[in-house]
């Protein structure tokens, strides 16, 4: 994918991000009317005839075995705050202290997220379900009466509550089917006293037992 060089490189972003930048068209697609926001366990439509359905319900039944924590990414966009669930978290590496994270193409929050150039991974406690709901709901203010502050270093919200946050600047956007894989680089992280995760597993919240 060529870059576009018209898109200014927000302070902090790795030049080399840019390289794998959707295209502005593709960007302003991302922002219109979508009718598909992201759930922990929630069914994405899948082309083709039943054989192929078939093999991607089992493709998502399988991985769903995986037990996995639950995150809010988050970021400002024209100085309001906005935020996604998302599952598909993990740290990436050491030296340099790098995370990702997996937003779907059709993931509204992504371009704004991406436009701003850095982001909140805010890690779930296990009292924190609806907000993971909230966050994964379309057509509302998903910040409203919710805590937050701007962490120091990005600004990002952090959310009131949660096990621990790790702040991030964009470093490269690699496509991989019909999503994006984001690595950020770590730039501030911290944790608190909240004991247990939220956890996600073959479609439902789960506490550690």
């Amino acid at each position: 994918m060529k870059a576009d060089m018209s898109h200014e490189i927000p302070e902090g972003m790795n030049p080399d991000a840019q390289e794998t930048w959707p295209s502005k068209e593709l960007i302003s697609s991302f922002l219109g009317d979508f009718d598909f926001e992201f759930r922990p366990g929630e069914d994405s439509f899948i082309p083709g005839d039943e054989a192929a359905m078939a093999a991607a319900r089992q493709f998502r039944d399988v991985l769903g075995r995986f037990a996995s924590g639950v995150t809010v990414v988050t970021a400002m966009s024209a100085g309001q705050p906005i935020g996604m669930t998302c599952q598909s978290f993990s740290s990436v590496s050491l030296s340099p202290p790098l995370v990702l994270f997996i937003p779907a193409k059709t993931s509204r929050a992504w371009p704004l997220i991406q436009r701003a150039g850095k982001f909140c991974v805010n890690l779930l406690a296990f009292e924190q379900a609806a907000i993971s709901n909230v966050m994964a709901t379309k057509g509302i203010d998903k910040f409203e009466s919710l805590p937050w502050k701007p962490t120091e270093s990005t600004g990002s919200p952090l959310l009131e509550g949660v096990l621990g946050w790790i702040d991030c600047t964009v470093h490269s956007v690699h496509e991989a089917g019909d999503h994006y894989v984001v690595i950020g680089r770590v730039q501030e992280m911290g944790s608190t006293d909240a004991k247990d995760p939220l956890l996600f597993f073959e479609g439902s919240y789960r506490r550690p037992e």
